[in-house]
């Protein structure tokens, strides 16, 4: 059997309310060469029940049970593990893909080979139009002095199954895997930006985000964010690092700020003290942050 094109990898934990709508929304989309691997971790509900009815409809469907539950990071990991496809589309199970998600992702990435993967944010892109190609210095700029980058989830990507798998995949972090996964692979290699608003991202109680234990996640990925713009791999000019380093301590303070003001004063101590930037870092970097909304962005091509 001929590998498809796109591997689309939903991973699902009690998802019975949400997980129908999600399987459909990927079995309408325009572009049909894909698989969709469905990978339970052990859900107590109907979920798996409901996953297997769709995939004796759909030859596309691979649905596999893990032997335990291992967690939201993990199971990505064991699901991207069985994908076949040249392009991986992560797909979580409460989402809705519009029918074009996978054709607007895949055609531009498919026809610029320099970029390991695609990106598709809420919304239009700031600074220009797409598709984008930005190097790691442009996707660093885009995140710490720009608009933002590294806020977004793993099913804001398309990847190369091969750079993917290059890259480590996302690691076993509760929560901010996903930042630390942008955090590391766009200092290495090129990114593309794509159209946006390609999904429908459905907010819930119980959804990854929302779990207890956060606020320690972040402040340990914080810890790493400053290690690596220390560091010889960030790959921002001298300047632009220094403005990167006040942007970051002054955004560490108001998050710190916040969770005060809501009297979780455990979150916020965490927030401000678990980066571990020492008093010289606050005396030298707490200064006024200074973004731009076309930070980041390519400089325009040439008339030929």
């Amino acid at each position: 059997m001929a590998s498809p094109a796109i591997s689309v990898l939903m991973t699902t934990y009690n998802s019975e309310r949400y997980v129908a709508e999600s399987i459909e929304s990927v079995l309408n989309q325009t572009f049909s060469d894909f698989e969709l691997i469905i990978n339970d971790d052990h859900s107590r509900d109907s979920t798996l029940g409901i996953a297997q009815r769709y995939a004796r409809l759909d030859p596309r469907i691979r649905v596999s049970v893990n032997d335990r539950n291992y967690g939201d990071y993990a199971n990505r990991r064991l699901t991207a593990a069985l994908a076949r496809g040249r392009f991986l589309k992560y797909h979580d199970s409460d989402d809705v893909m519009y029918r074009h998600c996978l054709a607007a992702m895949v055609e531009p990435l498919d026809a610029e080979p320099r970029a390991a993967f695609a990106l598709s944010g809420p919304r239009f892109w700031p600074g220009g139009a797409c598709p984008m190609l930005l190097t790691p210095a442009l996707a660093y700029e885009r995140e710490y002095l720009g608009s933002g980058l590294f806020y977004l989830g793993p099913p804001s990507a398309l990847f190369r199954a091969d750079a993917f798998r290059e890259l480590g995949g996302f690691g076993d972090e509760p929560f901010s895997s996903d930042f630390l996964f942008w955090l590391r692979a766009c200092a290495r290699v090129n990114v593309l930006l794509v159209a946006g608003d390609l999904f429908y991202y459905r907010i819930h109680p119980d959804q990854q985000s929302s779990h207890p234990g956060n606020a320690a996640a972040i402040a340990r990925a914080a810890s790493i964010e400053w290690e690596m713009l220390n560091s010889a791999e960030c790959p921002l000019s001298e300047d632009a690092c220094e403005q990167a380093k006040r942007n970051v301590t002054v955004s560490l303070l108001r998050a710190g700020f916040r969770h005060a003001r809501r009297g979780a004063w455990g979150t916020a101590w965490v927030t401000v003290h678990g980066p571990r930037l020492g008093a010289s870092a606050w005396l030298r970097y707490l200064r006024r942050p200074r973004r731009s909304a076309t930070a980041g962005t390519p400089p325009p091509k040439p008339c030929p």
